[in-house]
C-alpha cells in the first residue's frame, strides 16, 4: 500500500537516499538543500505567502510496508517574476526568398524571450528506479495527486499550469543546444548554468545572444534536439498530452527542452474531479472494483491523499465504499467526505 502525502522533516534521510539514485537538479544529493525545499514545502502548505513565487510544494510517495519514501513532486505556485523572471528560446521561422535567384529558403529561428509574471510550474517527479513500471502506476500517482490539490485549492495558483520536459542528450550526457550555444557564450558546463539559474538569472539576459538565432547555423545535432524530449521523458510527453497540455513552441534556452502548457481548468483530472463520500463497509463487490485518486483526512496544514479501490456508486452524491481491510492499511477510521479523480 503507498499514501501520497505533503513532506515533513522525518522525510529527509529517505530524500537524501533518494537523490544518491537519480542525477535530477530538483533533487540534489545535499541533506541542506533538500532540508531547506521541505521547511520551504511545510510553510507553503501550512500557510501560503501571498507572493505566490514563495510558495514550493513537495509532496512525497511513501511504501507504508516498507516505512519509506520512494518518490517525490512538486509545484511551483508562481515561476517568473520582476526578479528571477521565466526564460524561454521562442520557436519559429522566417521565410527568405530572391526574385534574381528564384529561390527561397524557410529557416528556423530562435529568440530569446522572458516572462515576469509567470505559471504555476510543475516538476520535480522522481521515483525510486526500483519501482516503476508498477502496477499502481506509481509515476502516474505523483504527477496526478499535484493536480488534485490544485484542483482542491485553485486560488493558490495561477491559470496557467506550465511543465519543462527534459531534451535527448548525447552518449557523452551533453545537452547538445548547449554545447551549440550555452557554452559558446557563457564558457560554462551545462550542470553549473543549470544549478546557478536556480538562485541567479541575471548572467542569462547579459550574455545570451538577443537577436535571432538561425538554425541553419547550428550543428545538426543541435537542430535535432530543439523541442524533443529524451527516450525517458517520451511517457511524461505523451501523458502530459492525453490530459490536456499543449507544446509552447517555446524551449529552455540552456537544452532546448520543450515547454507545454495548459489552462487549469482544462487539465482532465481537474475537469473529471468529483466530490464524494467514502464509506467503511464489507458489502464490496470485487466484481465492481474501480480506483480513484483520492484526498484523504490529514491533520491541519497538510495534505495526504492515496489511490484506493472499492465500489463507486454515482448520483446527485457520489459515495466510494471500501473495505475494513484498506482502510486499516491506510490508517482511516471512519467514513469521511472528500475530493477525487482518475488516473
Amino acid at each position: 500500500m503507498y499514501t501520497l502525502r505533503s513532506a515533513n522533516l522525518n522525510d529527509l534521510d529517505d530524500l537524501y537516499e533518494l537523490s544518491q539514485l537519480v542525477l535530477f537538479i530538483n533533487l540534489p544529493p545535499d541533506r541542506e538543500i533538500i532540508k531547506s525545499k521541505i521547511e520551504s514545502s511545510i510553510k507553503a502548505f501550512s500557510n501560503p505567502s501571498k507572493n505566490l513565487w514563495e510558495n514550493y510544494y513537495l509532496f512525497v510517495l511513501e511504501d507504508l510496508k516498507a516505512k519509506r519514501i520512494i518518490g517525490c513532486s512538486m509545484i511551483h505556485a508562481q515561476h517568473g517574476t520582476e526578479d528571477e523572471p521565466h526564460y524561454f528560446f521562442s520557436v519559429g521561422q522566417e521565410n527568405k526568398f530572391s526574385k534574381t535567384l528564384n529561390t527561397g529558403f524557410i529557416h528556423g529561428t530562435l529568440k530569446l524571450g522572458l516572462d515576469t509574471n509567470g505559471p504555476t510550474e510543475i516538476g520535480g517527479l522522481v521515483l525510486d528506479p526500483d519501482f516503476r513500471k508498477n502496477d499502481k502506476k506509481l509515476g502516474k500517482q505523483l504527477s496526478f495527486v499535484r493536480f488534485l490539490y490544485m484542483g482542491m485549492n485553485k486560488n493558490r495558483f495561477k491559470e496557467d499550469i506550465h511543465s519543462e520536459l527534459m531534451p535527448p542528450f548525447d552518449n557523452e550526457g551533453h545537452a547538445p543546444l548547449w554545447e551549440a550555444i550555452g557554452r559558446r557564450f557563457l564558457n560554462m558546463e551545462y550542470h553549473d548554468a543549470d544549478v546557478l539559474s536556480r538562485s541567479n538569472k541575471e548572467f542569462i539576459l547579459s550574455l545570451f545572444p538577443e537577436e535571432t538565432i538561425y538554425l541553419t547555423l547550428l550543428p545538426i545535432e543541435a537542430r535535432n534536439a530543439i523541442g524533443k524530449v529524451g527516450e525517458d521523458t517520451a511517457p511524461v510527453k505523451k501523458m502530459l498530452e492525453s490530459i490536456g497540455f499543449k507544446y509552447t513552441n517555446e524551449v529552455d534556452p540552456f537544452d532546448g527542452g520543450p515547454h507545454y502548457r495548459a489552462k487549469m481548468k482544462d487539465i482532465k483530472p481537474i475537469k473529471e474531479m468529483f466530490e464524494c463520500e467514502v464509506l467503511i463497509r464489507d458489502s464490496i463487490i470485487k466484481s465492481d472494483k474501480t480506483c480513484i485518486l483520492a484526498g484523504l483526512p490529514a491533520a491541519q496544514g497538510e495534505f495526504k491523499a492515496a489511490y484506493i479501490s472499492g465500489n463507486l456508486n454515482k448520483g446527485t452524491h457520489h459515495r466510494f465504499i471500501i473495505d475494513p481491510e484498506e482502510a486499516k492499511l491506510l490508517g482511516i477510521k471512519e467514513d469521511f467526505k472528500t475530493f477525487a479523480t482518475y488516473l
